[in-house]
C-alpha cells in the first residue's frame, strides 16, 4: 500500500515522529513545511499559495496555487495523494492551533479521503482521529490508548456497531445532538467498530 504523510501547519511534537514510516511520501501543506524538520522528514512536495509562510527555498517539487480558489491547501494535496494512487493517509499538523476552523476543515478533508477508501488517520500527541463508514469495518489496536469516542459527522449514524469496549453497541443509532458514544473504553486489544449508514469520527485518547 502506498502510504503519506500529509503536514498541515500545527507545530508538532518531536514525538510524532512514530508516525513517519521509512519510505512514506511526505506532502507539505503551505506552513506544513515547517514541520517538517521538527520530524526529520524532507518533504517530497510542497504545496500551497504562501499566505501564511513565505515559499522556501528548497529542492521539494512546489505546487503554488492561488490566493483566491476553493480548495484549502491540505484538501488540495488529499485530492493530489488519491489522483496518485495513494491509499494510506497520516495527516499531522491538522489538529488544534489557533483557528478552529482549519481543525474542522481538516476534519471535513479527513472524511473526503476515507469516503473515496483512503485508510486516514489524524494524529496529534494526545489522540488519534480515524472514520467510520459503511461497509468496511474499523478495526483499532488499544496499545497506549484508553478511552474512544465515536461522534456523527454529517448526520445520523445508523447500524452502529462496537465490539470489545466496556459498553458495547448493537445496531445501534448515534444522532449529532446527543454524545451517546463519548468516553468509551477498552477492555479488549482490539475494538471493532462498523455502521450501515452515515459517517462518524472516531477519537483515541489516554488516560488522565
Amino acid at each position: 500500500m502506498k502510504h503519506a504523510i500529509l503536514l498541515s501547519a500545527v507545530p508538532v511534537d518531536a514525538a510524532m515522529k512514530r508516525y513517519c514510516r521509512p519510505g512514506s511520501f511526505v506532502v507539505a501543506c503551505d506552513a506544513g513545511y515547517r514541520n517538517s524538520d521538527c520530524l526529520g522528514v524532507h518533504p517530497d512536495l510542497i504545496v500551497g499559495d504562501f499566505d501564511s509562510a513565505p515559499q522556501p527555498d528548497t529542492d521539494s517539487d512546489t505546487i503554488v496555487l492561488p490566493h483566491v480558489k476553493d480548495d484549502t491547501d491540505t484538501h488540495y494535496a488529499a485530492k493530489w495523494l488519491l489522483e496518485n494512487g495513494y491509499t494510506q493517509v497520516t495527516m499531522l499538523g491538522a489538529l488544534g492551533g489557533a483557528r478552529l476552523e482549519h481543525t474542522i476543515a481538516n476534519l471535513s478533508t479527513g472524511l473526503f479521503l476515507a469516503e473515496h477508501g483512503v485508510d486516514v488517520v489524524l494524529a496529534d500527541t494526545a489522540s488519534e482521529i480515524h472514520y467510520l463508514v459503511p461497509g468496511k469495518d474499523l478495526t483499532l489496536q488499544r496499545g497506549e490508548w484508553q478511552y474512544l469516542s465515536v461522534f456523527p459527522w454529517d448526520g445520523k449514524l445508523i447500524g452502529v456497531d462496537i465490539e470489545g469496549a466496556y459498553y458495547p453497541l448493537h445496531g445501534a443509532e448515534l444522532v449529532p445532538d446527543y454524545p451517546l458514544g463519548v468516553s468509551n473504553e477498552f477492555v479488549e486489544p482490539t475494538v471493532t467498530l462498523r455502521c450501515q449508514a452515515g459517517h462518524g469520527i472516531v477519537v483515541l485518547t489516554r488516560a488522565d
